[in-house]
């Protein structure tokens, strides 16, 4: 397997190097909006803990990435009143992962309204500061 890339576009954020629309960060790890949302509050989640996928990625590290989708899960169904949430996480090229640190979406959905295609699309800085804000809103409220 390829080895992890500390210049990968995630550790950058990890690192301050790159900005994002944070909306929860522990010791172990960061949950910030896709700047290419498949649907309005598509949230990324990544350990701090540098793994390039579930193949690399300490069990236990994993676990506060787990902790953390499930919570961002339910915040996210709250602030946007979504009918459903996807979970995805891709592995490897062949798996369809695009960058290489382990990432998982959470993507609310809404009965009748189809994903966007990946990365087809930036999305308004303005509406990216608002869904955060909902987002850190229901967080805040548990």
């Amino acid at each position: 397997m390829t080895a992890y890339d500390p210049n990968n576009v995630f550790a950058k954020i990890l690192r301050g190097e790159f900005p994002c629309y944070k909306v929860y960060e522990n010791e172990h790890v960061l949950a910030f909006l896709d700047i290419m949302p498949r649907s309005p509050g598509h949230t990324l989640v990544i350990p701090k803990a540098p793994a390039r996928n579930i193949l690399d990625i300490k069990p236990d590290d994993y676990a506060h990435v787990a902790r953390a989708t499930h919570k961002i899960a339910a915040a996210a169904t709250k602030a946007f009143n979504a009918d459903g949430i996807t979970v995805q996480q891709f592995n490897e090229p062949a798996g369809g992962q695009v960058v290489f640190h382990l990432h998982m979406h959470v993507m609310p959905r809404f009965d009748g309204a189809a994903l966007l295609p990946p990365a087809s699309r930036k999305e308004d800085g303005k509406v990216l500061e608002d869904h955060a804000a909902k987002l850190i809103a229901a967080l805040k409220e548990g």
